[in-house]
Formats: C-alpha cells, structure tokens, sequence
C-alpha cells in the first residue's frame, strides 16, 4: 500500500505527464515552465526544438530580491511573472505557451502568470 506522499507525488506525475504532452515552445513562442516550492517560485522560457533556456526568472533572482523582501508569496510571484515578461521583451517574445507542471492553476501558479500578461505577454 502507497503511503500518501507518494499517492500526492503519483497524481503530480500524471498531471505532469498530461500537460506536458499537450504544450511544446519554439524560440518565437517558448513554454514557460513552472516549479514552485515550499518558499520559492521559478519559471524558465524554454526552446524545445532547440532544447535550450532562453531566459529564467526567480523569487532568489537578484534582480527583484529586494523588491520582494516584504512580499508575501503570492504577490512574489506576481512580480517574478513581470520579470519574466521584460526578460522575453528583451528577446523580441511577445508570447509564450504556459507550463503549469504538476501543479495546479492556483494561487502562486496563477499569480505568476497573471503578472507575465500584465506585464505585456500573451498567452
């Protein structure tokens, strides 16, 4: 019998596997892609065709470090979604497809990434 962390971490996997399965980036339209942990939140604008990062943003970004200090969570997100938008910016990326991950459009995954589109992002 499963113990139920590995119950949660099995439903994650699926979850995981299903999203991924439906969204793919392009170096003029990247998947943003999603971790969020216990304390942080991290997003990367990834190339699948070419396999590469083109950018990543975090709540330990030194960018917005002091920005987010005072910060709760949720609006620590809001803000890494913003700077996500100005880094693609500056990359000529007006639109991205999201990649939730295994995590659930909610809360800080939400916040993240309806910072991005205020910010100017498309998706």
């Amino acid at each position: 019998m499963l113990s139920s962390a590995k119950k949660i971490q099995k439903v994650r996997d699926k979850r995981k596997k299903r999203v991924r399965g439906k969204v793919a980036g392009t170096a003029a339209r990247p998947r943003l892609a999603v971790f969020r942990s216990a304390r942080h939140i991290y997003v990367q604008a990834v190339d699948d065709e070419a396999g590469r990062t083109l950018a990543e943003a975090s709540t330990r970004s030194k960018e917005i470090a002091e920005t987010i200090a005072k910060m709760k969570k949720t609006a620590a997100a809001a803000e890494v979604g913003r700077l996500m938008a100005k880094k693609l910016a500056a990359l000529r990326v007006e639109s991205a497809v999201y990649d939730r991950g295994a995590f659930l459009y909610h809360g800080r995954v939400k916040a993240l990434a309806e910072g991005a589109r205020a910010a100017g992002l498309k998706f």
